[in-house]
């Protein structure tokens, strides 16, 4: 049998990206709480989170939002790490509020906020383990958010996985930001 990685690709990126989702899921969260979600977009669902950036590029005129479009189309998948809201009653004031109970709606907590921000090294740092080429992108999160990928999570963010020859994370070409 003769294997050429260029017709294996595909199948290589999803398996690091389940194993992405691993490290996000036991990377450290704050009092031990697990409030984290992880899901892999792939295939025609990866086409509709790109068409959803545009979406919303031309809906708030975010022209980073159409760069960010093209990175997806160009991975193999898209890892996706959100986490629940969740007020884990320290009163730490990290969110701008003397106390969880004064925090307004709609204000993250901190702590999920670190949460989210470590899994997601976590997960980059396990595809950076197998060179693969790999982005944290707020905008790609916003679009899978608002397409439900992961429900009940506040903050979502994505990671497109990318196995080529070139990053298609570097040196990007950026239309006119806003």
């Amino acid at each position: 049998m003769i294997l050429n990685e260029r017709d294996n690709r595909e199948k290589q990126a999803m398996d690091i990206a389940e194993k992405m989702m691993v490290a996000a899921r036991t990377a450290p969260k704050g009092k031990g709480v697990d409030i984290l979600e992880c899901a892999v977009v792939d295939g025609s669902d990866k086409q509709r989170l790109a068409d959803e950036m545009r979406a919303i590029a031309e809906e708030k005129g975010f022209k980073f939002f159409l760069r960010d479009a093209l990175n997806v189309e160009a991975s193999q998948c898209v890892v996706v790490v959100g986490t629940h809201e969740k007020a884990q009653g320290l009163n730490c004031g990290h969110c701008g509020y003397a106390s969880c109970g004064e925090r307004a709606d709609g204000v993250p907590c901190a702590i999920n906020s670190v949460d989210v921000g470590i899994a997601l090294g976590s997960a980059c740092s396990k595809a950076a383990d197998y060179r693969v080429d790999t982005r944290i992108l707020f905008s790609a999160g916003l679009a899978a958010q608002r397409l439900g990928v992961l429900e009940c999570c506040k903050q979502v963010y994505a990671i497109p996985v990318s196995i080529d020859s070139k990053s298609p994370f570097f040196d990007r070409k950026s239309p006119a930001a806003k």
